[in-house]
């Protein structure tokens, strides 16, 4: 497994405390030496604020990190928090009513009900439905819950 994998949605900060603390380096003084504001750095390491470009290839550079890291964090970050707002949903227009046919469509709650519209798309929808669904709830997601109903 990838490094990546294994901190996907963790917010850069995060892991620049991790190195700071590792290397014994005093935030502070890492905040001037990259030009930024202590401030700034504090800000991001606790999460309150987004990494930018220009700010991760400093950061990067000084830590020896690879190039493009932090925002690779960040962008996966950002999916991670999109996902919890009630409104992000599935493309609906890959997934047809009858799947549900037994429930009102337009008020699925899609966060709420992912194992059971999991189950209905893989026992009664047909391959476009379940690319879908694959892609908005991901693979890891779908496959533990196809897991869990071979289980029972």
């Amino acid at each position: 497994m990838k490094t990546i994998d294994i901190i996907k949605g963790i917010h850069p900060g995060k892991i620049v405390e991790r190195e700071l603390k590792k290397r014994n380096i005093n935030q502070r003084q890492f905040a001037l030496s990259v030009g930024e504001h202590p401030q700034t750095l504090g800000a991001i390491i606790k999460g309150n604020r987004r990494m930018n470009v220009d700010l991760s290839l400093k950061m990067e550079e000084k830590l020896e990190l690879e190039e493009g890291f932090l925002m690779t964090l960040q962008v996966f970050y950002d999916i991670k928090e999109a996902k919890k707002d009630s409104t992000y949903k599935p493309d609906l227009s890959k997934l047809r009513k009858v799947t549900f046919w037994d429930t009102t469509f337009d008020k699925i709650d899609w966060k709420q009900n992912r194992v059971a519209v999991i189950k209905r798309v893989f026992s009664r929808g047909i391959e476009m439905e379940q690319e879908e669904i694959i892609r908005f709830y991901g693979k890891e997601v779908v496959d533990k819950v196809k897991l869990l109903k071979h289980q029972l």
